[in-house]
């Protein structure tokens, strides 16, 4: 089997709601076909047109390579062979960021390919299918400013059947504490005792001192951990607010190697490491990131706000993993978020979430969907 052409496609959503922080509006789909009519299927969280122009480049020189190129004619059966080539071959001009964005993109479809080549799901490929389900969590955002409004928020989610809520921050919650310790204790009251709460900072404060004015409520409240809690580059910062007897969880926004998750557990204090899979080079980059964490003896909980591509990658990793952990599920109101793909991931009503069993990821492309909202 050989790899005939890689495609990255831009899609997108003209929606009012594409200005906050939801990438379920615009995405990246990856396609790797083969000469045996196998085709491989993965996204990308990032910048989709960046995305594009990495893939289809022509060579620069030997380590400034398009990823197109250097993949044409290579057996896809694979997949961490052809992540080290990808990554050797544009080190020049990668190693992180966007150029990990397009790898894990591709590392997807190709772990797709390998899976259905197989006739396995990939759960069974990359360490077993440790658990058939997973349970779920879904995210607020954005939240209402009075406490009916957050308690109907809730109740909306758990109409969903799920049981466990995040609470993404907005700058506005440092106006008035108490009004924002009262959103939190409806939040509570509507979820009951037994469902888990995180709080998303999301880059809404930007210093230590900020942070802590929300860990009184976050403990009055029993929050699961603290999500994003201050910009990365703060490493310093991190270490700080881990010593306030919150987990804190990072990597999500803008994290993309495992050396720099070490760094965020070694030196920044972190005890949860939350890649996005499509940011960290896929499977292949994840799993090297988990191997550092159990070293550590730190969890891992992905980031997932795609669509269904996505949610059926993470499930397939967290199946994988000796410990159950939390399944983000995406509850953007994007079309592509819930029509990407044929397969749909419902969440069950004891609140979790089965990992698909047919071959590769599970999930098949919409073609009507992909159609309407391609980008030209």
């Amino acid at each position: 089997m050989k790899i005939t052409d890689v495609q990255a496609i831009h899609v997108r959503v003209e929606d009012p709601n594409i200005g906050i922080f939801d990438g379920s509006y615009d995405d990246c789909l990856i396609l790797v076909h083969t000469d045996e009519g196998i085709t491989g299927l993965g996204e990308v969280e990032s910048l989709a047109p960046a995305i594009a122009a990495i893939i289809s480049a022509k060579d620069a020189h030997n380590h400034a390579r398009g990823l197109r190129n250097l993949l044409l004619g290579c057996d896809p059966s694979e997949p961490e062979t052809l992540w080290h080539r990808m990554y050797e071959a544009t080190d020049y001009v990668g190693r992180r960021g966007l150029m990990m964005h397009a790898i894990g993109g591709i590392d997807l479809a190709l772990w797709d390919i390998k899976g259905k080549l197989e006739g396995k799901p990939v759960a069974e490929l990359i360490g077993g299918m440790r658990h058939e389900r997973l349970e779920a969590y879904g995210t607020i955002y954005p939240l209402e400013r009075n406490p009916d409004g957050v308690a109907r928020q809730v109740r909306d989610a758990m109409r969903m059947n799920l049981k466990n809520i995040k609470l993404v921050a907005d700058p506005w919650w440092f106006d008035d504490l108490e009004r924002t310790a009262n959103l939190f204790r409806s939040a509570r009251r509507e979820l009951g005792k037994a469902g888990k709460i995180i709080v998303d900072a999301a880059l809404a404060y930007q210093t230590v001192e900020q942070g802590l004015l929300l860990y009184p409520i976050c403990r009055e409240t029993s929050i699961e951990f603290l999500e994003a809690p201050l910009p990365l580059d703060d490493v310093e910062g991190h270490r700080r607010m881990s010593e306030h007897g919150i987990p804190l969880g990072v990597g999500d926004l803008g994290l993309t190697h495992v050396n720099e998750f070490v760094e965020m557990m070694e030196r920044g204090g972190c005890s949860i490491c939350q890649p996005d899979i499509t940011m960290v080079g896929g499977f292949t980059g994840i799993r090297a990131i988990a191997a550092a964490a159990d070293a550590r003896a730190k969890r891992v909980i992905t980031h997932g706000y795609k669509t269904n591509i996505e949610i059926a990658a993470n499930l397939h990793f967290l199946a994988s993993r000796p410990a159950p952990e939390l399944l983000e599920y995406s509850t953007s109101k994007s079309p592509l978020r819930w029509e990407m793909t044929n397969e749909t991931l419902p969440i069950a009503p004891d609140g979790t979430v089965a990992v698909p069993r047919t071959p590769g990821l599970g999930v098949t492309l919409n073609q009507q969907t992909l159609a309407r909202y391609r980008m030209k």
